[in-house]
């Protein structure tokens, strides 16, 4: 993608927008602090692709839906071995699992609820200390699809991302990787489930596979509606006020960013390309980069379940869809949208709410206090 690639960027999730540029390809190194990009990430747990054919919507011009696909699938009834269950079932008790915290109280559930689309729904989290956090919590759900995780991108996939917010101090707060191993084994019930998560490990109870088990299961967090319906040829999925807003969300100019499967996700952008953006205190990558050009860039994020997970933008600075995508008009495309077509995409936005996984949104119990 191109600096000319100047464009609405509808991304709500948690909280960007876009305006593509020349990073679009670039991924950003695992880690917390200072790291160099290595090469992107494989997907290999994407849902397949489909030769279905696109429906076309109910009235107007034709619309291309193919730079949607394919639809996304539900993942976690997949089959699997035996370790492969085990591992993800691991998972799912570590995430729910506030022991990882120093002080006990807090989980990775508990800035990313899976039973309220992967949010807490409030501006910056707080985390052990009491004190919010410095950007909006993204949602989890469908995450994995990602190019990189966090908003600068500074780790590499799901499973490195699930080893920096429980040694972070202002979030899950541990000291080290070895503390939170300690304090694992000291749980009676944890050495035998890593044990069948990791069969051939010399010693699976490790940090590194702390992560991987997070992984494993945060892999499975789909949520699949009725667009991926639509997607696959069922032109009454949505109704036609729904695709009308989609009509108007392309002809805008949006999906210059929010393409593929998840509408966003894939590549890097400048927040605020032909207007400043009013917040200038968050440069994005170039916090992590140090590159100049990386300044105000951030990762595209996925308007999958965006209705559901405000407030919007990396500094939460809108509060509804509506105000959303007024502000991505104005420092996006440079010009002030008019209400009616405000209120289609809007409209198309909410279509985008998917199901979630109502079994992995709630914990299983693994003996003890939890």
């Amino acid at each position: 993608m191109r600096d000319q690639l100047a464009a609405m960027g509808l991304s709500l999730g948690m909280g960007w927008f876009c305006a593509c540029t020349q990073q679009s390809a670039e991924q950003e190194n695992p880690g917390t602090d200072n790291n160099t990009p290595p090469d992107p990430p494989t997907n290999t747990a994407a849902p397949p692709s489909t030769n279905t054919p696109a429906p076309p919507p109910a009235s107007g011009p034709p619309v291309d839906l193919t730079i949607f696909q394919p639809p996304l699938k539900r993942l976690d009834n997949a089959e699997r071995d035996a370790t492969a269950q085990a591992r993800v079932d691991l998972g799912r008790h570590l995430f729910y699992e506030k022991r990882l915290s120093s002080n006990n109280a807090i989980s990775c559930n508990s800035c990313h609820g899976l039973d309220n689309f992967g949010v807490d729904g409030v501006d910056f989290s707080k985390g052990v200390p009491g004190t919010p956090v410095g950007r909006n919590s993204p949602t989890v759900y469908n995450a994995f699809m990602h190019i990189a995780q966090f908003w600068d991108g500074r780790a590499k996939d799901v499973e490195e991302q699930a080893k920096g917010p429980i040694l972070a101090g202002k979030e899950m707060g541990m000291p080290s990787g070895d503390a939170v191993v300690a304090k694992l084994k000291a749980i009676p019930e944890y050495p035998p489930l890593f044990k069948a998560a990791f069969p051939d490990a010399e010693d699976p109870l490790t940090y590194d596979n702390v992560g991987a088990a997070i992984g494993a299961f945060e892999r499975n967090l789909t949520t699949p509606g009725r667009w991926d319906k639509f997607l696959a040829g069922d032109n009454s999925a949505l109704d036609a006020d729904e695709q009308a807003g989609l009509r108007t969300f392309i002809q805008t100019g949006c999906v210059t960013c929010h393409t593929g499967t998840l509408l966003g996700g894939h590549i890097y952008q400048k927040v605020g390309l032909v207007k400043p953006w009013p917040n200038q205190d968050d440069q994005g990558r170039f916090a992590v980069t140090k590159d100049e050009t990386h300044k105000m860039f951030f990762k595209v994020p996925s308007l999958r379940n965006i209705a559901k997970t405000g407030p919007y933008f990396h500094d939460s600075s809108a509060k509804t869809l509506t105000e959303a995508v007024q502000k991505m008009g104005e420092h996006q495309l440079g010009k002030e949208l008019s209400d009616a077509d405000v209120a289609a995409i809007v409209k198309f936005l909410n279509a985008l709410t998917g199901e979630v996984p109502a079994e992995y949104a709630k914990p299983r119990p693994i003996g003890g206090s939890n």
